[in-house]
């Protein structure tokens, strides 16, 4: 049964707002411990994301010449509102969703959008021959990775006859984990969320020893941290659906901590095992094998639910 609070205290500081972004630091700082460690290195202290956040938020935010200035301050507040927007209809940490409504599993999805895409206009505003190469190819991967990610998430619902995250939630800890029943929408629900964050391997339009810092190479300061933020509160609020929808849901704050912690180890250790992927590497073979999957699987549901019906 899911928790309850006030909806204020849920959209600002627990478990939304303030709460979330941390959790996103402390994801990030984790994520970099485990790869260093899987790499034999040290990796850095935990309080080394929160430092740097700090930093960028206090340094000057230099704004180049020849981009639309409006666009360029406003695209960072885009895509973390976005991402704090999705949080809204997802039973954080188990706790009711702020919002909810049937079909917020789409809005939500739609908003967790918002991040790529401001990555890519913020790139395609800017002069810079890196920011428009890595403008590309966010895009480019953004069209790769969405629609095999949502086919992913879409086996769930349809067995969970709902579109609704928190009824889902209820379903599927009440039935067996859908990672038994869907495993191929398991890997395409973790292959897609990697791809959309553009984690190692699939860190192309982001590439340091390529192309800088991919689209947001001319960002610095508060737009930088905003964007790196916003990715952070998406990794949250990603494996959160996952678990939601393959681990079994989501009743409370430790069961939560114990299912998300099991899957950032795996996606950790798939980012340690893989070197970068080039782009055609990145986008060509997951587009059809991915999305060719998906589609498999959907219609392999929807033959089972129909059959069920039938002999009933």
């Amino acid at each position: 049964m899911n928790l309850s609070l006030h909806p204020l205290i849920l959209l600002l500081v627990f478990p939304g707002g303030l709460f979330l972004m941390n959790i996103g630091l402390l994801y990030e700082w984790a994520d970099r411990k485990l790869v260093a460690r899987f790499q034999s290195r040290v990796g850095p202290r935990w309080f080394q994301p929160f430092a740097d956040t700090v930093k960028l938020l206090a340094k000057e935010e230099i704004i180049p010449n020849g981009v639309h200035k409006f666009m360029f301050q406003a695209l960072p507040i885009i895509a973390l509102t976005g991402a704090l927007t999705a949080a809204l209809y997802i039973p954080m940490f188990g706790f009711e969703a702020a919002f909810s409504f049937e079909g917020d599993l789409i809005v939500a999805l739609y908003m967790l959008s918002m991040m790529t895409l401001s990555i890519g206009l913020a790139g395609a505003n800017t002069l810079s021959r890196f920011t428009i190469i890595g403008a590309t190819r966010a895009l480019t991967q953004m069209f790769s990775y969405e629609a095999p990610f949502l086919l992913a998430l879409l086996g769930p619902a349809i067995a969970a006859g709902t579109w609704n995250i928190g009824k889902i939630n209820t379903f599927t800890g009440e039935n067996i984990w859908l990672i038994l029943a869907q495993p191929i929408g398991f890997i395409i629900a973790v292959v897609g969320l990697m791809g959309k964050l553009e984690l190692p391997p699939f860190d192309a339009p982001e590439a340091e020893t390529e192309i800088v810092a991919g689209a947001l190479t001319e960002y610095s300061g508060r737009g930088l941290a905003l964007f790196h933020i916003g990715k952070n509160v998406e990794l949250v609020i990603g494996l959160t659906l996952v678990v939601i929808f393959y681990l079994g849901g989501i009743a409370n704050p430790i069961e939560f901590i114990l299912k998300s912690a099991g899957l950032f180890l795996v996606v950790s250790a798939l980012q340690s095992m893989f070197a970068r992927l080039r782009i055609d590497q990145t986008v060509g073979l997951w587009w059809r094998l991915g999305a060719l999957m998906g589609l498999l699987q959907l219609l392999a549901i929807i033959f089972g639910r129909y059959l069920g019906e039938i002999l009933r």
